[in-house]
């Protein structure tokens, strides 16, 4: 008999942190590696929310909380909600969690029994299947295309929904391409949803705050109301604040899951960091203003990193519209040879000549279920992306 759990076959452990882990280990040995895997932000946590910590400590806010949030939190993710996108819930509505993916895995914990379905579009956050399948439930992947900017249709959506489906994620701005529904969009995806009673709808908004070209960011419960009573919403402070290592999600959802989720967190982590609670009030309540300054930056370099990336022969860029990633294909590079003369057939191949010829570290599309495609994070100085594009075509330049 094995002495570890059998549920363990199904998954592995997560690509983006092994990437990251592995440009660690050759940095640490002396290489001049440079990592466009991670997914957070460059910038400091802001003073503010920094000072707001400080005093949390001085004046002794270091105990536990209640499991599901402190009250002040709860207060201030209310204001956010109806201030930002006009939806209105109660506290107990509210769920805090160590990061969004404990909000997002607590549901799936309270809610899925075993076959029932979860449909993820792909290509999608690498948590969310092996998610699903920890959970006891099965993923069911709804493909979608660059020639539609990675975002699935109405007709696909439902193609894929049966008697046994039980949640669909929406993740908009997409990691890992940066895809953002619009709001006619997800009015559209809503309307096949509304006619599918048992299809709970997980809208993880994380990277909300990510998003260029004017577009403005619609959330599917404020597009269509008649969803909210089956929709979790999930949020953080993580992205739009700088606060990666603070671990602070949210959730918003009817009370009944939120009160489940809320038994699953009192017997795994139990409260979330006082101290990271106090400065998140602080981050949603204080001064927004560096938001709007920060999108604007990333989106300077987002507009570098695809004029780069789309000059190199065999590699093809879409323009994303949020978050901070590009989801390029290097499919027209597949059957070239490396210096080395190993040919390049897929987009783990890609990467590693990459990571071994450019010491540059980019995740390969496959593991986000999208073969023939691999993410680079632009959240990074733009002379650090300049020089790690350049890297990037003078590899390309080697294949024959």
């Amino acid at each position: 008999m094995s002495f570890l759990a059998s549920s363990l076959s199904n998954i592995k452990a997560s690509p983006t942190i092994a990437v990251a882990m592995k440009a660690a280990e050759l940095k640490a040995a002396g290489k001049d590696i440079i990592s466009l895997g991670m997914g957070e932000p460059d910038f400091d946590t802001p003073e503010n929310i920094k000072q707001a910590a400080i005093a949390a400590i001085n004046k002794g806010d270091t105990k536990y909380t209640a499991v599901d949030g402190t009250a002040a939190l709860k207060k201030a993710i209310i204001a956010k909600f109806s201030r930002e996108n006009s939806l209105e819930y109660k506290a107990s509505e509210i769920i805090v969690s160590t990061g969004a993916k404990q909000v997002i895995f607590n549901a799936l914990l309270a809610t899925i029994n075993p076959e029932d379905e979860v449909i993820i579009p792909a290509p999608y956050w690498v948590s969310y299947p092996d998610m699903v399948l920890l959970a006891g439930g099965k993923p069911v992947i709804v493909d979608s295309s660059a020639a539609n900017n990675f975002k699935i249709v109405p007709d696909a959506l439902e193609a894929k929904i049966t008697p046994k489906t039980k949640w669909i994620i929406l993740n908009s701005p997409s990691n890992p391409t940066g895809a953002c529904y619009s709001a006619a969009e997800l009015k559209a995806l809503a309307d096949v949803l509304v006619r599918h009673p048992q299809v709970h709808v997980m809208a993880d908004d994380i990277y909300e705050h990510l998003i260029f070209d004017n577009l403005k960011f619609a959330t599917i419960t404020e597009v269509e109301p008649k969803l909210k009573e089956r929709t979790l919403i999930v949020n953080g402070v993580s992205k739009a604040y700088a606060m990666t290592g603070w671990r602070i999600g949210y959730g918003a959802g009817p009370e009944k899951l939120i009160k489940a989720m809320s038994v699953i967190q009192s017997q795994s982590t139990s409260s979330p960091s006082s101290i990271s609670q106090a400065a998140s009030v602080e981050a949603l309540n204080g001064v927004q203003d560096y938001i709007k300054t920060n999108a604007k930056l990333f989106q300077s370099r987002r507009d570098m990193v695809v004029s780069m990336l789309n000059k190199i022969e065999g590699i093809d860029c879409n323009t994303p519209n949020g978050a901070f990633y590009v989801f390029p294909s290097c499919k027209g590079l597949f059957g070239k040879k490396t210096p080395a003369g190993k040919a390049i057939e897929n987009d783990n191949d890609f990467a590693s000549y990459l990571l071994e010829e450019a010491l540059v570290a980019v995740v390969p599309g496959v593991a986000f279920g999208a073969p023939d495609f691999f993410r680079i994070s632009y959240a990074a100085s733009e002379e650090f992306l300049n020089n790690s594009m350049q890297r990037i075509a003078d590899a390309c330049a080697k294949l024959k």
